[in-house]
């Protein structure tokens, strides 16, 4: 058995080589110089935790805000934010500008300083605050319209992205300017209605609704006063306007069944929805046994460059697409055939920035895409229209052609068709067949029955342009007199050609 020696007998046996002892340096003792050392240590942390942020990276922080919010923020011409914002600036002289559609941008110069001590966890701040001012409120209104009908061509909202609130928020940047003069409300009213064109959707809906409140409140909150006399401009327009009743019911149409599925019942059972459908139900009927299909009285027929034009005198017709509404129309002429080569070619001699070779300068300045003037699919078509051909190309060969016109026409112009022009003059040509879809002049609105001015329905853009009557390509029965299409105006389609009209010139911005 091994006997258990005492602890004092082990620390007995320690050798010497078993011990660490630490030399002096230079005379300096161990205890000393660690001390130091551990000191430098600490130093260069509290140095790289300190000072070097502010060393390496001088400058401070920008707090933005504007009134109203969401404008653009750039220094030294790079967009870093929209107000309100915080942004890191480096050290220097610089140039910070404020944009805002429909608003004068402003532009501040700035010595930015650096801060040295704790700049990582107390940078230095610089509060900018800056209110913007609209010399026309209307512009900053319209770009957000703009934006709005874009967004309604997204449908709705999905968990993978949300569709921003512009309109309602451009209601809100002019609401001031709304308050205070009554012309700019009224207007800005109009506005509204020609976007209430694009609002198919839930949450277009909700955005339209949201910046009439806005625009009766003058961007602020609603008060009790303003919230009643929004709720009376709403129902107002809602009875005014034909097809309104339709329109809420597909709209709000719910995807499965809740709250809102008894709302729609109601909607749906009420007088004035059971009134609007029985009336489209009725003017329906009249176009399906061709009481409004037999076309329009004509005039006489004058010839511009190569085409033909009919006269179709003034009247009021049914329009069948979306929503059958009736619509009154003065006086216009339309080409009886769609633009062929040779008129084309005309066309181009003058005008020869619009030649083919010359599309990737086109397509550079998105007025044409791929496929610009390219060979009919289909050669039983090559000689019956120019195939190929973008918005843009087509406005041009209109724009141009108006220089054609004769003395007694002064004060009119060549333009592509509005859709209620083409439908109205459909019936005298589409019984011989139509080799093309054809560009129409209007931006094309999901909601075109619903009714507003032209000069705010030309205002508020869309990124598409209508289209109607077909190609070979549809099958047979496939599209009618009222089917409504539309491509992107840069888009140079096969199955795309156009027919112009002449017009009075409307004057519209």
């Amino acid at each position: 058995m091994f006997e258990k020696k005492p602890a004092s007998a082990l620390q007995r046996e320690i050798l010497p080589e078993d011990q660490v002892h630490l030399k002096s340096i230079l005379g300096i003792r161990p205890g000393v110089y660690l001390a130091g050392f551990y000191a430098l240590i600490l130093l260069g942390i509290l140095f790289f935790i300190f000072l070097y942020p502010g060393i390496a990276r001088p400058g401070s922080l920008l707090v933005l805000n504007s009134e109203p919010q969401g404008a653009a923020v750039r220094v030294d011409g790079i967009t870093l934010g929209t107000t309100p914002c915080e942004l890191f600036v480096a050290k220097g002289d610089r140039l910070v500008d404020l944009v805002l559609p429909g608003f004068t941008p402003v532009r501040q110069e700035r010595t930015i300083p650096g801060s040295v001590f704790a700049s990582r966890f107390f940078p230095r701040r610089i509060v900018v605050f800056v209110n913007l001012e609209a010399p026309k409120p209307l512009e900053a209104l319209i770009s957000g319209a703009d934006e709005y009908a874009r967004w309604s061509f997204t449908g709705e909202p999905t968990p993978a992205y949300q569709i921003p609130q512009d309109l309602s928020e451009a209601v809100y940047r002019i609401g001031p300017s709304a308050a205070a003069d009554p012309d700019v409300r009224k207007e800005a009213t109009e506005v509204l209605k020609a976007a209430a064109r694009f609002a198919a959707t839930k949450a277009a809906l909700r955005d339209l609704s949201r910046a009439q409140f806005l625009i009766n409140s003058g961007g602020l909150s609603p008060s009790p006063l303003t919230l009643t006399g929004s709720i009376a401009a709403i129902l107002k327009y809602l009875s005014d306007t034909p097809g309104a009743a339709v329109w809420l019911s597909e709209t709000l149409l719910p995807v499965s069944a809740n709250a809102l599925s008894e709302n729609i019942r109601l909607l749906e059972g009420s007088p004035w929805y059971r009134q609007a459908v029985s009336g489209a139900a009725a003017l329906t009927k009249g176009i399906s046994e061709g009481a409004e299909t037999k076309g329009p009285p004509t005039g006489e027929t004058i010839r511009v460059g190569n085409l033909n034009f009919r006269r179709l005198l003034a009247g009021e017709f049914i329009q069948g697409a979306s929503f059958p509404h009736r619509v009154k129309l003065d006086d216009f002429y339309i080409a009886a055939t769609e633009l062929d080569t040779e008129e084309w070619e005309r066309f181009l001699s003058a005008n020869p920035r619009w030649r083919r070779d010359n599309s990737s300068t086109l397509i550079a300045q998105g007025l044409v895409s791929l496929g610009y003037l390219d060979k009919p699919i289909n050669p039983a078509f090559s000689n019956s229209g120019v195939p190929g051909i973008s918005w843009f190309a087509a406005a041009a060969y209109c724009e141009w052609l108006t220089q054609s016109l004769p003395v007694s026409l002064a004060g009119w112009e060549v333009r592509l068709p509005r859709e209620a022009e083409w439908e109205y003059a459909a019936p005298l040509f589409t019984a011989r067949g139509t080799s093309f879809w054809e560009w129409c002049a209007d931006p094309y609105a999901p909601l075109n029955y619903l009714g507003a001015s032209p000069a705010a329905v030309e205002a508020v853009s869309s990124p598409e342009r209508s289209l109607r009557g077909g190609s070979w390509f549809n099958p047979p029965g496939s599209v009618g007199i009222e089917t409504r299409a539309s491509l992107a105006p840069a888009l140079s389609s096969p199955f795309v050609s156009f027919r112009p009209v002449i017009a009075r010139e409307t004057g519209l911005p």
